[in-house]
């Protein structure tokens, strides 16, 4: 999953949807210096991580992609479900998405001094373009396969998979509505258990 699953994925605890946020920044298990709910956000990211990677619905979806992309297949795979998640806000939060996600920036920003460097480096792109809101559309979508792509230096072509998500639009919609439900309910009882 991407930046806006993994931050809805986190419920209303600030800690735990920064922890969620910056744990692909976070090498390792040094972690004892962050808050514990911080900890648990990152322990948390990780789970789900593990959880996506090894779903079978996800599988599918990744099988589709595979053979233009290889090991990319992954990472097109949570940017098109964030772009699902983002598209249908409004069957999973009763907090319109431009409310939502202007409340993460604000929280990231008044939080700038613990997030790790790579993060604080990502951030004002992240808002200056509102990469959160801009999910929902096939544009958004676009620029962010556009960045991923760039920083691959040309190498994954992600910046064609924009093609794939339109000829199997459906599909891949219908992988995400399922797959979310299971993810949803991994992710409820990891936090229960914090």
């Amino acid at each position: 999953m991407n930046l806006l699953s993994h931050l809805y994925l986190s419920g209303n605890n600030t800690q735990l949807m920064i922890g969620n946020f910056i744990a692909d920044h976070i090498k390792g298990t040094k972690i004892s210096h962050f808050k514990h709910h911080i900890q648990k956000g990152i322990i948390l990211h990780r789970q789900i991580d593990t959880y996506t990677d090894a779903h079978q619905i996800v599988r599918k979806s990744k099988r589709r992609l595979h053979e233009r992309y290889g090991h990319y297949d992954g990472v097109i795979i949570d940017v098109f479900y964030d772009h699902f998640l983002a598209k249908n806000w409004t069957m999973y939060s009763e907090i319109p998405l431009d409310i939502y996600v202007n409340s993460v920036y604000q929280l990231l920003h008044k939080n700038k001094a613990i997030l790790p460097e790579k993060t604080q480096k990502l951030l004002p792109s992240m808002i200056q373009y509102d990469w959160l809101y801009n999910y929902q559309f096939t544009n958004g979508i676009q620029e962010v396969l556009n960045s991923i792509n760039k920083r691959t230096e040309g190498r994954s072509k992600m910046n064609l998979a924009s093609e794939d998500l339109t000829i199997h639009y459906k599909l891949f919609e219908e992988d995400f509505n399922l797959f979310f439900e299971d993810l949803r309910a991994f992710s409820k009882l990891q936090i229960s258990q914090i």
